[in-house]
């Protein structure tokens, strides 16, 4: 049987710069190709899971570990994570003034592949990436999220998510601030890319039930006070959407 992608094992951090300890003992285990889905209310560390994951210089990890692929990523700056193939969606993207959408996704690939990408190769590339997204040519030129609507925002994530190809892809709460027609346009986009790559791993971090009904995750997982504490299957989003967060909290302090 292969190993996991993903390994997580009593991984507890915290807060770098006064020592707050968010993550208490997470454990979660991803294989190739599935879809897990991580819910829970606020403060209950999921987007600290999500930014640990990435390498985020903002926090640290005190206890645990996160295998890659059977080797700990522990050691290795966010940067070098991406490359080796894990992506974070970030919930709030940022405005890069000044840069345009093409040229940060060619300067990314380059990084990611380790080489020069052809500007014809890379122009082909980009306009059929867009294209299955059902995006309008013109973005590529426009400056990343610079006076972007919400949906323009994760929709360009969801752009960077298909160029560069990751095995991993972590998405913090992507379905933020989105109404509904451009929630469907994302996850669309999300699902488009899984038909096309059945093998990418997607770890989708959510407040909300809807985005699942788009999505369609493999196992759900429920996060509180810094641990997950209850898995289940899709069955399990729709019981939360229904019942809320307390019942649980209440069975795990019963």
């Amino acid at each position: 049987m292969a190993e996991p992608l993903l390994t997580i094992t009593n991984l507890h951090a915290e807060i770098a710069e006064d020592g707050t300890e968010i993550l208490k003992g997470v454990n979660l285990e991803l294989n190739a190709g599935e879809i897990h889905a991580i819910m829970g209310p606020n403060g209950s560390g999921k987007s600290t899971l999500s930014k640990v994951i990435s390498g985020h210089p903002a926090y640290e990890v005190t206890d645990g570990d996160i295998l890659f692929r059977g080797e700990s990523v522990l050691d290795m700056e966010a940067d070098e994570r991406a490359r080796a193939g894990i992506f974070l969606a970030f919930q709030y993207p940022v405005e890069i003034p000044g840069v345009s959408v093409a040229n940060f996704m060619r300067t990314a690939l380059n990084a990611k592949r380790g080489e020069e990408v052809d500007i014809f190769d890379f122009q082909e590339e980009l306009e059929g990436r867009m294209a299955m997204l059902e995006m309008d040519p013109v973005f590529a030129q426009r400056s990343v999220n610079d006076g972007f609507s919400g949906g323009e925002k994760k929709r360009n994530e969801i752009l960077q998510l298909a160029m560069l190809e990751p095995a991993l892809a972590v998405m913090d709460e992507t379905d933020s601030g989105l109404d509904i027609d451009a929630l469907k346009i994302v996850t669309a986009g999300i699902n488009k890319i899984k038909a096309e790559r059945p093998e990418t791993t997607v770890l989708l971090i959510t407040h909300y039930q809807r985005m699942l009904n788009y999505i369609k995750p493999d196992r759900v997982h429920v996060m509180a006070e810094g641990r997950i504490i209850r898995s289940g299957g899709p069955e399990l989003a729709l019981e939360l959407e229904e019942r809320g967060y307390d019942w649980i909290k209440e069975e795990i302090s019963a």
